[in-house]
């Protein structure tokens, strides 16, 4: 029996796995990209800000991502907890996805706006100010560490060229319009921004 030849050899049996397993990914992930649904933006999308933008990397550079997804899924206890489930369409001008797994804090998918600026002020500076309970760790130097702008339009170059609809205006400007902010104003920036465009849909 032919069977009996894969069987009994080791490495063969290993290369057609391989070649079946590659062969299941094509066939769901492929499609994928031809969907309107999963690569094109959700209506009303815009790229963030510049000073979202920097917020986007404090959040990033803080870890903040280890302990908070931004991806709500589509069961009952995760809608009626947070909102609205996550849309591919939603995502299609980050880079890098923020998503994450671990949820040691709530999802953060759909906080844009659920809070005011002076309650993450206060709570990015020490979150049992208004949360005695959180383990949260305090952020007070980013009330300190003022951003001076100088990278800020290159950022912005280099994802206008992986396809984030940004202007050369945009570009241009983005050094005046975060310079002399500080790091905790970026980050409550970017977070009031997140998951607004399908909050009350």
């Amino acid at each position: 029996m032919k069977h009996d030849i894969v069987e009994k050899n080791v490495g063969l049996m290993a290369v057609l796995i391989l070649v079946v397993i590659s062969f299941g990914g094509l066939a769901e992930i492929v499609p994928l990209f031809f969907q309107k649904e999963t690569t094109q933006p959700v209506e009303g999308l815009e790229p963030i800000t510049a000073l979202e933008l920097e917020g986007r990397d404090v959040y990033i550079r803080e870890g903040c991502y280890v302990c908070h997804s931004q991806q709500i899924r589509p069961f009952r206890a995760e809608t009626e907890r947070y909102g609205h489930y996550s849309v591919a369409g939603e995502f299609v001008y980050d880079h890098t996805f923020q998503w994450g797994s671990k949820r040691t804090g709530p999802d953060l998918a759909r906080v844009g706006g659920r809070y005011s600026d002076d309650w993450h002020y206060a709570h990015l500076h020490n979150p049992r100010d208004v949360v005695p309970e959180s383990i949260m760790p305090a952020y007070p130097w980013l009330n300190y560490a003022s951003l001076d702008g100088d990278r800020t339009a290159t950022k912005m170059e280099r994802l206008q060229m992986l396809g984030v609809p940004y202007t050369d205006e945009e570009i241009a400007g983005a050094a005046d319009t975060v310079r002399g902010k500080t790091e905790m104003d970026a980050l409550v920036a970017y977070l009031q921004q997140l998951g607004t465009v399908l909050k009350d849909r």
